[in-house]
């Protein structure tokens, strides 16, 4: 089972239904659950092969009325948002800097049924001062007074001759400038081909729906708000984002695919052509 559904499973269950019934024809809590795991998608930084760390702190922004309708359900609702980005995490097997956190807050510049999502990596403690592993925290040491030199080899109290000055590194010219740099990268530009209508992808990643909130958006009824999204990885990828009918790449039902050129994506009863070139 994905961590979408076990997180609207356990909605169902708080409150005798509450969500269920405050989301009925606006914002779904499986949509804010999709925008976050989006958020720690696109904004994965690779420190090594073994470590790649993702936003902690979140902020879902709502229209005015969304905020009112959730505001006395918003601790439990930023706690379960706030536990499914910990099991997505797990299951990506991404890190976080600190304690995960999801706030609600109300933005007057939305429509009811929107909502928009910021999020930034936060320290588990950003005070006080870093204390290395084995030593004490406290001032240093003083350092011990400087021995004094060894008496010069000229007897009686006379200097003998100064030390040699040791001798010059040989000069070498810098490389040329060319050594250092990388052989250009071909550049592969991708689009969607919709009816007729090409649509570049210009971002990491495009999102169709039949919402206006999405970078396409498909006026049909079989397509849902936030239907499906298209990564611009090398390869490209497609993946589903909890819609009600699915996608279909290439003859095939799936939840995630990886794309090539001239890759058929079929959302309700509506084709999508996905190109990509060089050039």
């Amino acid at each position: 089972m994905g961590v979408l559904k076990r997180f609207e499973q356990r909605l169902e269950g708080l409150v005798n239904g509450t969500f269920a019934k405050v989301f009925k024809s606006d914002v779904q809590p499986v949509e804010i659950a999709g925008a976050l795991q989006r958020e720690c998608d696109n904004n994965a930084t690779i420190w090594n092969r073994e470590r790649t760390v993702v936003p902690n702190d979140f902020v879902v922004e709502l229209s005015t009325g969304d905020y009112q309708r959730l505001s006395p359900y918003s601790a439990q609702l930023s706690t379960e948002l706030a536990g499914m980005v910990k099991e997505y995490a797990k299951q990506q097997r991404y890190t976080f800097m600190g304690e995960i956190k999801v706030h609600l807050e109300e933005s007057s510049s939305l429509g009811t049924g929107l909502y928009r999502v910021r999020s930034r990596t936060l320290a588990a403690s950003a005070s006080g001062p870093a204390v290395s592993p084995g030593r004490p925290a406290g001032p240093a040491p003083a350092s011990p007074p400087p021995a004094p030199p060894p008496a010069a080899p000229g007897g009686y109290g006379y200097p003998g001759p100064p030390p040699a000055a040791p001798p010059q590194a040989p000069a070498y010219p810098p490389p040329p400038a060319a050594a250092y740099a990388r052989p250009a990268q071909p550049r592969i530009r991708r689009w969607v081909e919709i009816n007729g209508t090409r649509h570049q992808i210009s971002r990491p990643t495009l999102i169709l729906g039949r919402s206006t909130e999405s970078d396409v958006r498909i006026d049909d009824p079989g397509v849902s708000r936030r239907h499906c999204e298209i990564q611009a990885t090398d390869p490209a990828t497609i993946r589903d984002l909890g819609s009600t009918n699915g996608i279909v790449v290439d003859g095939l039902h799936t939840k995630r695919a990886t794309l090539r050129d001239g890759s058929r994506i079929v959302v309700g009863s509506t084709t999508v052509i996905y190109r990509q070139a060089e050039g």
